[in-house]
């Protein structure tokens, strides 16, 4: 399945690729919610449509798209998980993951607007397959892990790199600014994508390709991931594990590349859809 969220902000609903067209699943009766993925709701909704899927009303193409995950309780990130990535940083190969965390606050729609933060002037862009978590994962094991995966998202993790490296403490403060994780379109369904480890993921800045890579290139996969976390953090049904980003961020050129008001990126991944935000400046 492909679920996704539309509406005016704080007031989306939920929403499915049925039969290839986009259906409204208000009647369903639950949004895609901790208590949701908690719940079987994945099966629970699929065994509905069956039943109902027919008589729901069309979304019209034109509606807002939301996040497609409502209030996940966290955002983990794993950062240099791409070699070509680490090499561009001039950082060494990790030998553990490298986790931080986004502030939930920064989760907005797929399309929605990039808002420059006050005082920035190095903010970057990152491609990212963001992984979600179906059910509680504690202390899994990696051959246990897919089973604890309710499908994937195209992320884009913005970071405002001065804030992150320059301003002394944790990555967080450079990766959590209100607008800095657009996520979706869709939640799609681990049945859909034959491979998460085949996946070409994209980035374009006013048209012109800055990221090409393909997810085969992870350093640490994504059931390594989700049982190497579940060690150090109870994941919970609706969390979200974003699993680094490929060569070619802003930071990455001779000189760095930053957005600037007015500049439009678009992005995809390969099965999970795509996305464009605008740059705008309003401090």
């Amino acid at each position: 399945m492909k679920l996704f969220r539309f509406g005016q902000p704080g007031a989306e609903k939920p929403g499915v690729i049925y039969q290839d067209k986009k259906i409204e699943v208000s009647r369903f009766g639950e949004d895609y919610d901790e208590d949701f993925f908690a719940q079987d709701g994945l099966n629970r909704l699929q065994s509905w449509l069956q039943t109902h899927g027919a008589g729901c009303p069309e979304v019209n193409e034109q509606e807002r798209l939301g996040p497609p995950v409502y209030r996940p309780g966290k955002i983990v990130c794993v950062g240099l998980n791409y070699k070509d990535h680490a090499a561009e940083s001039n950082m060494d190969l990790p030998k553990e993951p490298i986790l931080f965390f986004k502030a939930t606050s920064s989760l907005v729609g797929p399309n929605d607007d990039l808002i420059l933060p006050k005082g920035s002037e190095k903010t970057d862009w990152e491609v990212e397959l963001a992984v979600v978590i179906g059910k509680k994962a504690t202390y899994v094991s990696e051959a246990e892990a897919m089973q604890y995966v309710a499908g994937y998202c195209l992320h884009n993790d913005y970071s405002e790199r001065a804030f992150q490296l320059e301003r002394s403490g944790q990555w967080v403060k450079g990766k959590s600014c209100d607008t800095f994780a657009p996520l979706g379109p869709y939640l799609v369904t681990p049945d859909e994508i034959p491979d998460v480890h085949q996946l070409r993921l994209w980035l374009e800045v006013n048209g012109e390709t800055k990221q090409d890579g393909n997810t085969s290139n992870l350093i640490f996969r994504v059931p390594y991931l989700v049982s190497y976390i579940s060690q150090f953090m109870s994941l919970l049904p609706g969390d979200i594990i974003s699993t680094g980003t490929p060569a070619g961020v802003g930071l990455g050129f001779k000189p760095p590349q930053f957005l600037k008001e007015g500049d439009v990126v678009s992005l995809g991944i390969e099965g999970l859809g795509e996305s464009q935000q605008h740059v705008k400046k309003i401090f």
